[in-house]
């Protein structure tokens, strides 16, 4: 229960991806009337964001109960919701190792299917998966060797088209009566504004790069990677990391013969999804430990590359992946040309939980929504629930969504491989 109409409060939102659309969104169907906007990107959605992207996985494996019972929730509405279904694609999850695994690696595929085998909601949809035959029988496109690939298929999961689903809900967003100033004289903020008042420093706005004065009784930084660059004191909890994704031309021929196919997570090599509908692309991610860019920052912080350019590669060590997994999976591509190649920049938590709070000594002016560690934008369709229920309530009640403090950045134990510094990568020769 709200402990104060809070739907009057004007509302600046720094940040036009998955966070800031999705509080938006939800703010303005609440009831909010006074909401806008920020992006330095001059389109929505906006392309620093990491939801950007083709395609997101949507699944609920979590040895967190917390996040299972959210994911549920959240693909509920992917499934029944208008806004989204159309985005949704339950083609299910194929979540493995290959033979060349650490047990560690292997490890980590088992924590995932305990986590749901016991959940009624998974009954009759997750299944063990062993051996060449086995993944051939259940998935046939796969004319690869696999050699020595386990674990576990799960129905009840898949993917969402993710920038036509911001697309959708920015479109939406709009025919609510939000506002949005894009680009970088009028949407890229330069600095917070703040006022001294009661002993703290009141935020009361933010003033955009071209000289652009927003006032707000609420501001919300939502600059995935980014919000360091804003709030520097986050930077002992959150580090601002990378992933590399390339992506394969198909012919619509050759994309028509892997229709259907898994969402599949070959957790030491990369995963991908079926070609995209639209353009016949086959994406692929090595999810490693990932990739930090302490050496740009001045401040002692890793933070993404500040233009979309620079961000334009792929290390070289990704390249080897993809390439070894088309070699197991689909032979008759394994020297075609990686195109698309760019780096996904997301905020990282130590312990991968996210961070939605208010900024502490800022009397409830400021909330930062962060720490979406690389699983945040399958909650889109009730990411802005969370926010709202903190705006409403007044303070965080979940421990887990807190300011964090300043806990040791360190990279998450579910990841494959440790983390790298990007100045001491090798770009593939693309």
């Amino acid at each position: 229960m709200a402990c104060k109409n809070t739907t009057q409060e004007s509302v600046l939102i720094l940040g036009a991806g998955c966070f800031g659309l999705a509080t938006a969104h939800q703010l303005a169907n609440a009831g909010y009337t006074d909401i806008t906007v920020l992006d330095k990107d001059d389109v929505v959605p906006s392309r620093f964001s990491a939801a950007n992207d083709l395609n997101k996985v949507i699944r609920a494996e979590y040895p967190d109960l917390l996040y299972t019972d959210l994911s549920l929730k959240a693909i509920k509405k992917w499934q029944t919701d208008p806004l989204y279904t159309p985005h949704y694609h339950e083609t299910g999850f194929l979540n493995v190792t290959s033979s060349a695994a650490t047990q560690q690696t292997k490890n980590v595929v088992e924590t995932y299917i305990s986590s749901i085998q016991a959940n009624p909601a998974f009954d009759g949809k997750v299944q063990r998966v062993s051996g060449e035959d086995q993944i051939h029988s259940l998935v046939p496109a796969f004319n690869g060797p696999i050699p020595g690939w386990s674990g576990y298929f799960n129905r009840l999961a898949g993917y969402a088209h993710s920038a036509n689903a911001l697309r959708d809900v920015y479109r939406d967003c709009v025919r609510l009566g939000v506002k949005f100033h894009l680009g970088p004289k009028d949407g890229e903020v330069k600095s917070l504004l703040f006022a001294a008042a009661r002993g703290v420093n009141i935020c009361v706005g933010a003033k955009s790069r071209g000289g652009t004065l927003y006032q707000a009784q609420k501001t919300i930084v939502a600059l995935g990677g980014n919000v360091c660059n804003l709030i520097p004191s986050l930077g002992p909890q959150v580090t601002g990391r990378c992933w590399g994704v390339a992506h394969i031309q198909l012919s619509p021929e050759e994309a028509a013969t892997l229709r259907g196919i898994p969402v599949t997570n070959v957790r030491d090599l990369a995963f991908f999804f079926e070609p995209d509908q639209a353009t016949n692309k086959l994406k692929f991610c090595h999810m490693g430990g990932g990739f930090t860019n302490y050496a740009w920052s001045q401040d002692g912080l890793s933070v993404p590359y500040p233009t979309l350019s620079e961000s334009k590669l792929l290390p070289a060590g990704d390249e080897m992946q993809i390439r070894k997994l088309l070699r197991d999976v689909f032979p008759q591509f394994a020297n075609r040309p990686l195109i698309d190649c760019h780096l996904c920049w997301f905020a990282d938590t130590a312990d991968s939980d996210y961070i939605i709070d208010y900024v502490p000594n800022t009397d409830n002016s400021l909330v930062v929504l962060s720490g979406d560690s690389g699983h945040g934008f399958k909650m889109l369709p009730i990411f802005g629930d969370f926010v709202q229920t903190l705006l409403e309530i007044g303070r965080q009640a979940e421990p887990k969504w807190q300011w964090k403090g300043s806990k040791s950045k360190v990279g998450s134990a579910w990841r494959a491989g440790a983390g790298q510094e990007l100045v001491a990568i090798v770009p593939a020769k693309l």
